[in-house]
């Protein structure tokens, strides 16, 4: 099959396709006399596998891991079993932050209650105060980097 085949059979996109040959995580494809690449049941099965993982959040390289494991059948699988349980604690880590975030937004949003001018917003300004933030050298970069300076946690009931 041709990658337009490919990428309509499995919900990629075609220059995803290419990516994923670049990164060795699928096999390059043969090729055609007129230069096209063609695809067997191997690609169609492997990029199945990588759609899952990447519907999963998981990165290219737990991807690549798995990958490996997928390679080698008759290995253990105590390092998928792990590499799993790790990206289940990096989901459980992101909810958190998210759910941090999602708090910092409910306060933020408390601070203009009322329909104001712009000049008077209780949003706007609070995001135009300086925030602390430490050396990028001593911060894990991820997206959820801060907390605003006047805006606190609304508690949950959990």
């Amino acid at each position: 099959m041709k990658i337009g085949d490919l990428a309509r059979i499995t919900g990629a996109n075609v220059e995803t396709i290419r990516y994923y040959e670049r990164e060795e995580l699928l096999p390059v494809a043969a090729r055609t006399d007129s230069n096209y690449r063609i695809y067997g049941e191997a690609h169609l099965e492997r990029l199945s596998f990588i759609r899952n993982c990447r519907n999963l959040d998981m990165t290219l390289e737990e991807i690549r891991k798995l990958l490996r494991f997928k390679d080698h059948p008759a290995d253990d699988c105590e390092g998928v079993n792990h590499l799993l349980d790790g990206h289940i604690d990096t989901v459980g880590n992101r909810i958190r932050e998210l759910m941090h975030l999602e708090q910092q937004l409910k306060g933020l949003r408390k601070l203009c209650q009322d329909s104001l001018d712009a000049g008077h917003c209780g949003i706007l300004n609070e995001l135009a105060q300086p925030v602390d933030i430490p050396p990028r050298s001593h911060v894990k970069v991820d997206h959820v980097p801060r907390t605003l300076r006047g805006v606190k946690p609304i508690p949950t009931n959990k």
